[in-house]
């Protein structure tokens, strides 16, 4: 089958995680023609070269560690009219060398709009329709109720009525929409090939551009051995440790952490999830997604939810780790098989269906 393939160019956590999807498409004997932007263009194109076609994508504005809604639209209106100029001759490319017979869409809109242009049937498959499609069992404060209500009009908005929904989770909720089906987490090779230990060191993984007194806090608990990434920097600063990017280097110290803190991301809770390391999340701030993978991690009794990194809060946090590794041993995933299964199930009822037609 013929398969365009919408992976958005913002972070790295959609390549990477489409990046499995497609190899596993290609795998199946299918034909995948993939659009992206920035980095992820980049990244997948190393990966499949001659499928990975370059567009212009949408990115977010940051202010203050925070989504700037006023800098976003300002951002969008200033890059719209080349980035048409630009994806609309992307458009004309496609025409003319590829004819898709089905879009994957992993959050991404280009891919989305070619095929209501050409009325093509869409499959979304990502971790954010989780928002809108089902429904909610965390409390959500009064702080993150605007929140929640722009996550839903960007989630609602963003692929809609697509013939279906396949939502990443690792946490189970009930489905308020039809035509969708809750799947485990995507897992790169590289991880499911990890064998978790427990080491002495806790993995913290936050951005240089979040909390700046971050090795101040940490040291204030001296017993504890910390590894940092985020600052791509090799430092030592006493139980505190930094650590310049290394994949390699990062996954081994996943593996062997009897800790991880991190932010709300949905990539690397998934992968602590998945080898069973207490998790102490703390979100960025006005990002609905991240507070809602925190909270999901302290209600499911996986480690804690903080509004941010106090010595006091990491006190609390790693004196409950044997609850928590109680609460993750129960957590069960085969690799990618149940993704792949719903996918491939989802594509041959897209063949019928063309067939019948």
């Amino acid at each position: 089958m013929n398969i365009l393939y919408g992976v958005p160019g913002e972070g790295l956590g959609h390549a990477t995680r489409s990046k499995v999807v497609i190899g596993h498409l290609l795998s199946q004997g299918h034909n995948v023609c993939v659009v992206s932007s920035s980095r992820a263009y980049q990244m997948l194109a190393a990966n499949f070269p001659g499928r990975v076609h370059e567009i212009r994508g949408f990115h977010l504005a940051y202010k203050n560690l925070t989504v700037s809604k006023s800098r976003t639209a300002a951002l969008t209106l200033r890059s719209a009219p080349e980035n048409l100029r630009v994806n609309f001759r992307k458009y004309q490319e496609l025409l003319c060398d590829f004819e898709p017979e089905v879009v994957i869409s992993d959050f991404e809109s280009f891919s989305f709009l070619f095929a209501k242009w050409k009325g093509l049937p869409v499959i979304s498959v990502d971790n954010m329709q989780i928002i809108s499609r089902a429904q909610l069992d965390v409390p959500v404060p009064p702080a993150e109720r605007q929140n929640l209500a722009l996550a839903r009009q960007i989630v609602r908005g963003k692929l809609p009525r697509s013939h279906h929904y396949l939502i990443t989770t690792f946490f189970r909720l009930p489905l308020i929409k039809e035509r969708t089906t809750l799947v485990t987490p995507i897992l790169r090779p590289e991880v499911l090939a990890l064998t978790p230990t427990r080491g002495e060191h806790v993995l913290v993984y936050q951005s240089a551009t979040t909390q700046k007194d971050l090795v101040v806090q940490l040291q204030q608990l001296p017993q504890q051995q910390f590894r940092v990434y985020g600052f791509n920097k090799e430092e030592n600063h006493g139980n505190v440790q930094l650590r310049a990017f290394s994949e390699q280097g990062f996954l081994e110290d996943l593996a062997s952490a009897r800790a991880v803190v991190t932010n709300g991301g949905f990539s690397l809770i998934s992968e602590a999830v998945y080898l069973r390391k207490p998790i102490c999340a703390v979100p960025i701030p006005a990002q609905f997604e991240q507070f809602l993978n925190a909270a999901e991690v302290e209600k499911l009794g996986y480690g804690r939810h903080f509004t941010a990194i106090t010595p006091d809060n990491l006190k609390a946090f790693l004196y409950d780790l044997s609850g928590f590794e109680a609460a993750l041993s129960t957590y069960e995933q085969r690799g990618n098989e149940e993704l792949f299964a719903a996918l491939e199930a989802v594509l041959a009822g897209v063949g019928r269906t063309a067939v019948n037609e």
